[in-house]
């Protein structure tokens, strides 16, 4: 009678995993403890949390590998770790680029009840839009408020760069991404400056860069945007490495 069976009632954290351990650990808690605050799961102390992420990667004989912590509502609440290789879909994105599409999200601002900026269990919208996207031949889409504003693809942020200003959308309604934060937090690194604002679907294609971040990927550049080929850009391979993939 688990809640996060019946339900989808749960919160989850999705880590790249690296030699050196489970990437950006302490940001990824962080955004647990959001996400199960909003649905009201209590969690075990944040330092069992860190040690059963450490003995998921232990466990991962690999090089790379996908990381996932995952707290069911229970009751009681259950907690566990899987460790496994990223999907090749995963891995093909990231080293060729995406075709994009845009698609209404159908709604302006969510209601006082809507957990979209928890990462909950309850990912099947998400998936069957991906799905939904492949079937329209892209590779994934990105969500647009009804006045046509940027927000989210289903399991990733989007991240632009306009001249020498590395962007990505404010947490409005969406889940703030810690990939895209970490990019943003490091552009310094890159003599890049970083801003949050917002972009419309029509301004996008004049960006210089645009890509999906998200922990598995890191970076995969959209080389097509609604159908329209876009230049690769120059920026990839130097944002990938910023965030340590090659």
């Amino acid at each position: 009678m688990d809640r996060g069976l019946l339900h989808g009632e749960g919160v989850f954290e999705t880590l790249h995993l690296r030699p050196s351990g489970p990437w950006l650990l302490d940001e990824h808690l962080d955004r647990l403890e959001r996400s199960a605050a909003l649905l009201e799961i209590p969690l075990p102390p944040r330092s069992d949390l860190a040690e059963l992420a450490f003995q998921g990667a232990r466990a991962w004989p690999g090089d790379e590998g996908a990381l996932r912590l995952i707290v069911t509502a229970g009751p009681p609440p259950v907690v566990y770790a899987t460790v496994g290789p990223i999907p090749g879909s995963v891995l093909r994105e990231r080293r060729e680029g995406i075709r994009l599409i845009t698609a209404d999200r159908g709604i302006q601002t969510p209601p006082p009840w809507s957990l979209v900026t928890a990462k909950s269990l309850s990912y099947a919208e998400n998936l069957a839009a991906k799905r939904w996207a492949i079937r329209q031949g892209a590779d994934d889409l990105l969500w647009l408020t009804p006045d046509g504003h940027a927000l989210e693809a289903p399991t990733a942020n989007l991240v632009w760069l306009t001249g020498t200003t590395l962007c990505t959308v404010p947490p409005d309604g969406i889940l703030a991404g810690t990939t895209a934060a970490y990019l943003l937090e490091h552009a310094a690194d890159l003599g890049l400056t970083a801003d949050i604002r917002k972009i419309t679907a029509t301004d996008l294609p004049a960006a210089d860069g645009i890509w999906l971040a998200s922990s598995l990927r890191g970076l995969a550049e959209v080389h097509t945007l609604d159908g329209t080929k876009r230049a690769a850009s120059e920026w990839t391979p130097r944002l990938l490495a910023l965030l340590g993939f090659s």
